[in-house]
């Protein structure tokens, strides 16, 4: 079912990442790490749906959403990126295959993190001692979203993989088979991945070749 809501704010949170906050329509919900499809109500656009999760908190009065703006594509989230505060979008349906089981390893790439932001968000205010470890890859150091709020969120067992960038303070290199055997103690841990399609595939099959259970490999492609 489709609705339309009005945006409340616009902020930027990296160079290229941006917050939109819109209104929430009564009775709408979700379980953190849920996503829904989102267009720009405009003639032009409103039927280009992109799917992009909820980063706001279950009892929040507005919707969050955290989104990768992408300028050379001239596509969704570059006409997203000229929106403020009173323009329209359309929400559809919750949906999503990240479903939070207790505490692993959680694994992401770039705009990947979204969905654990409202895991991780939802935990905190609940008091829950998070007990994962967060390995979340980047090209470089700015590309980090919120990193000073994971960091408060998990501490040490925070870890930042940075691939395009030689002077980083992060570790620097691929999150692949030999990463994840120096890293990861035990594979029959419950493993969250999300992050670019290539690599959510990669980092899946990896696992599951070191003896991750599939059942316990949840995926998404971001």
């Amino acid at each position: 079912m489709e609705q339309i809501v009005k945006i409340q704010s616009v902020g930027d949170v990296t160079h290229n990442v941006k917050r939109f906050r819109t209104e929430k329509p009564a009775n709408y919900t979700f379980t953190p790490g849920q996503a829904t499809e989102v267009s720009i109500n405009d003639e032009k656009w409103k039927d280009e749906k992109r799917p992009f999760s909820f980063t706001s908190l279950v009892q929040d009065p507005f919707l969050e959403f955290t989104i990768k703006i992408y300028p050379d594509h001239n596509g969704v989230t570059e006409q997203m990126a000229k929106l403020k505060p009173g323009d329209e979008l359309i929400i559809r349906d919750t949906w999503g295959a990240i479903e939070y089981k207790g505490p692993g390893y959680i694994i992401a790439g770039g705009a990947g993190i979204t969905p654990y932001l409202a895991i991780l968000r939802d935990l905190k205010m609940d008091g829950q001692d998070i007990g994962s470890t967060l390995f979340f890859s980047n090209k470089t150091d700015v590309d980090i979203i919120l990193k000073d709020e994971l960091d408060a969120m998990l501490g040490e067992q925070a870890y930042y993989v940075i691939t395009d960038q030689d002077d980083t303070d992060h570790i620097n290199g691929y999150i692949d088979k030999d990463f994840l055997l120096e890293h990861i103690d035990d594979f029959d841990a419950q493993f969250y991945v999300c992050g670019p399609p290539k690599m959510t595939e990669q980092v899946g099959k990896i696992l599951k070749e070191l003896g991750a259970s599939p059942q316990a490999v949840l995926l998404d492609d971001q």
